[in-house]
């Protein structure tokens, strides 16, 4: 695939900074599934090492709350200055998932790239915590990493070689989380489907110089890709 705003993040940036399979691939695909006029202001829920916000205030003109639990606010902002962003940009904070410090129809849009499974699989989570920071008529975009079938009773070798059963639980199919957010009110699924830079995603990822990444190695060696996809999923709050 062609990502030109995703490549204009040096390689070495990438390998350093992912926490999983490449975000910046995976963001630039995601957002091409929606129309964001610059100047939106975006909430980068899970923003992890900063990649994702980078991309977004930078290539793509937004204002950019990058909210992670795990990652250092103040390391994540000396990236963004590096990348020649400022705190009016894009504003790093640790924030929880389901407490988030934000008004009510705060944002236009909410971009989630590889983390909505880890905190958003209870059907409650959308309405309760997330969907309320929309303004009416904003947007939420989600890549979750999932299945190609939910395969959880019998699960294959490849998987089992990285993953351990509990580990494979916070991935589901399409038709799951179809029916997961279909239980909150004011949520429309406008669109959701399989996402094309998977394969090109994890191949990267398993390149990068990290113990987390060397995990993952085995089980995609073994032809876990066959049974795995990232699923894009766009939301409008009515």
């Amino acid at each position: 695939m062609n990502f030109p705003k995703a490549t204009t993040f040096p390689q070495f940036i990438m390998r350093e900074r992912s926490m999983g399979p490449n975000p910046l691939k995976l963001c630039e695909e995601l957002l091409g599934c929606a129309d964001i006029p610059a100047g939106s202001v975006v909430l980068d829920l899970g923003s992890g090492a900063g990649l994702t916000s980078a991309l977004m205030a930078r290539e793509f003109g937004l204002t950019v709350y990058a909210a992670d639990l795990w990652s250092d606010p103040s390391d994540n902002m000396r990236f963004f200055e590096a990348c020649g962003l400022t705190n009016r940009q894009v504003i790093p904070l640790k924030a929880d998932a389901t407490a988030l410090p934000f008004a009510h129809g705060f944002f236009d849009v909410v971009v989630s790239v590889d983390s909505y499974n880890y905190f958003g699989r209870e059907p409650s989570y959308l309405g309760k915590h997330l969907l309320p920071l929309v303004r009416h008529g904003g947007e939420l975009l989600f890549a979750i990493p999932g299945m190609e079938h939910d395969c959880h009773d019998d699960l294959p070798a490849c998987l089992l070689a990285s993953w351990t059963p509990e580990q494979l639980d916070f991935m589901h199919d399409m038709d799951w989380w179809r029916a997961n957010f279909a239980q909150t009110e004011g949520a429309e699924v406008v669109d959701m489907r399989e996402m094309s830079c998977t394969r090109e995603a994890w191949d990267d990822w398993i390149g990068c110089d990290n113990e987390y990444a060397a995990g993952d190695r085995a089980a995609v060696e073994a032809g876990a890709l066959d049974y795995l996809n990232t699923i894009s999923v766009r939301i409008r709050r009515r």
